[in-house]
């Protein structure tokens, strides 16, 4: 009788390959699992193609705001929803696109988003007004919702127990990749072709990335879905874009005191409340909630919103640190972020060997630890700090996330069972972005109410109707500086010295929620000798898996 694979489901020690009984065992067909890194390859496409344009999108907002026909005339309320209308429409439906790839297949859900992504980008490029463009972010955020969650849970599908923490290291460590590479491939479109360029440049690799995703990747569902839950569904998309709305909102207008912002966040809140509450009832529920019981999945969730409520605030003022105070151009300012990337990308593949020696929690809190050591290190940084300061500064970021995000996401996927990868999937991107949607909103209004504060003084040179919009922030100072010709360079100084305070401040807020990560993964996760058996490791049907 031939002898039980072991747990994991990987080789012997000293042997090169799976014995011919343990390749009988596994709960992925040999042919899928042959071809499982070419499979994660052109996954990776589909998420940079996501990653990179939100980025780039970022680099071409001077431009957009330009007149015709060098750009669309936008202004700064129209260039903020061409960001939001995205995010808001792609957070809200995440949820609901990871259930229904659970349900529908995979695969199809993958395709139908790169479609829809693709047009959108298409038609972004092309738009002749800010309305337009705002649109059709929205449908790109759409399209969006879909392919992200499709990812991870394809991964979790065509990769055995043993690989999938390498897998999804490569696959965080490729989001680092993509930090880098939008500033820079902006930069180098901007500096050639028409600002439309930086949506058009998603169709063929759309285009590409399909045609071998219809190839070589294979469908997977939830064998036994069971009844539809419509109700659940309507009330995941209304809770959540209530909140992001009512986010979004608090931060555009400085104040989440306005009820345009507490209204919508309560009311959000409210809803998603009532959403627990009936899915908790419900026999065919769209989410188990009784999954936040484990304390691996509910510390993994909170930890991954908490690193990017951090991490989203940090790179929100970098960018005007670099570019308005140092005076780095946009090209410059992305390669400066190339050690964050070069660290996530080295690192993050390898966390599972950290975590394989410590533990997963001695891991993630230490990783969380030394985020936070560098977001305080942004005390550092004045006007004429040696720029080697902040690259390592940026280094010792990406290796704290490195060593956070792969081990929590594996938690998270891992707790579940596979033919629920598209829900755990949904659950970890919906953290992630509405972490990184407040923490822009909360430490960018931190840092704007501070630099009013820290500026308004030296403003009473001003016209009075001036005032207000010169105190908005650090570009508005230096566009009014600049149109009062020699006698504006008097406030050039002080807006740099208000900016750097403000910034002082702002990364102090995100070290201590970094920390906050860190005490929540103490406290929560268990520890190595303690963790229970994930539920993703049980033994299923092969039904359940990756399909030829």
């Amino acid at each position: 009788m031939a002898s039980p694979p072991t747990p994991t489901g990987s080789p012997t020690p000293g042997s090169s390959a799976p014995s011919a009984p343990a390749a009988r065992h596994r709960s992925v067909s040999e042919a899928v699992h042959r071809r499982r890194w070419a499979i994660l390859a052109v996954l990776l496409c589909s998420l940079l193609v996501v990653m990179l344009d939100n980025s780039i999108l970022n680099v071409a907002m001077k431009t957009i705001a330009q007149p015709a026909p060098a750009g669309l005339g936008s202004t700064q309320a129209q260039l903020e929803w061409a960001v939001n209308s995205y995010t808001l429409v792609f957070a809200g439906l995440l949820f609901t696109a990871g259930l229904l790839g659970d349900r529908l297949g995979r695969k199809k859900v993958l395709l139908f988003g790169m479609l829809v992504f693709g047009a959108g980008s298409a038609l972004s490029a092309l738009s002749d007004s800010s309305g337009q463009l705002i649109a059709f972010r929205a449908l790109m955020g759409f399209g969006g919702a879909f392919i992200l969650p499709a990812t991870l849970a394809i991964i979790m599908n065509v990769f055995e127990r043993d690989e999938q923490p390498k897998a999804i290291g490569i696959w965080t460590g490729a989001v680092g990749f993509a930090i880098a590479a939008g500033p820079i491939t902006g930069g180098i479109l901007l500096e050639h072709f028409w600002w439309g360029s930086v949506f058009l440049v998603n169709v063929p690799i759309v285009v590409a990335a399909m045609a071998a995703m219809a190839v070589i990747v294979p469908d997977s569902k939830d064998p036994g879905p069971g009844r539809l839950d419509p109700v659940g569904v309507l009330l995941s998309i209304a809770g959540l874009a209530l909140l992001v709305y009512g986010i979004i909102k608090g931060g555009q207008l400085g104040d989440f005191t306005r009820p345009e912002s507490w209204a919508a966040i309560l009311g959000g809140l409210a809803v998603l409340g009532g959403f627990v509450g009936y899915e908790a009832r419900s026999d065919h529920p769209a989410l188990d909630v009784t999954s936040f019981r484990n304390r691996r999945f509910s510390a993994s969730v909170a930890a991954v919103g908490l690193v990017f409520f951090a991490l989203m605030g940090v790179t929100f003022f970098s960018v005007f640190y670099n570019q308005s105070v140092r005076g780095y151009s946009v090209l410059q300012s992305g390669l400066l972020v190339l050690p964050l990337a070069a660290s996530q990308m080295f690192f993050a593949p390898r966390a599972r060997l950290v975590v394989d020696r410590f533990g997963a929690r001695a891991v993630c809190a230490t990783g969380l630890a030394l985020t936070a050591v560098s977001f305080a290190g942004f005390l550092l940084l004045g006007q004429d700090t040696p720029i080697w300061v902040l690259e390592v500064l940026f280094f010792l970021m990406g290796t704290g996330m490195a060593h956070v995000m792969p081990p929590a996401t594996v938690m998270i996927m891992s707790s579940l069972p596979r033919e629920k990868a598209g829900s755990g999937s949904a659950v970890n991107n919906t953290f992630r972005q509405v972490g990184g949607a407040m923490g822009v909103a909360v430490l960018g209004s931190l840092l704007s109410t501070t630099y009013r504060n820290g500026i308004d003084s030296h403003l009473a040179v001003l016209p009075a109707s001036d005032r207000h919009t010169a105190g908005e922030s650090l570009q508005a100072t230096l566009a009014v500086a600049e149109k009062m010709g020699p006698a504006g360079r008097a406030l050039v100084r002080p807006a740099n010295d208000a900016f750097i305070h403000a910034m002082h401040l702002t990364a102090i807020g995100s070290a201590a929620v970094a920390l906050a990560g860190a005490v929540v993964v103490l406290a929560f996760l268990p520890g190595k000798e303690s963790a229970p058996a994930a539920g993703g490791d049980k033994p299923r049907r092969q039904t359940a898996g990756a399909r030829q």
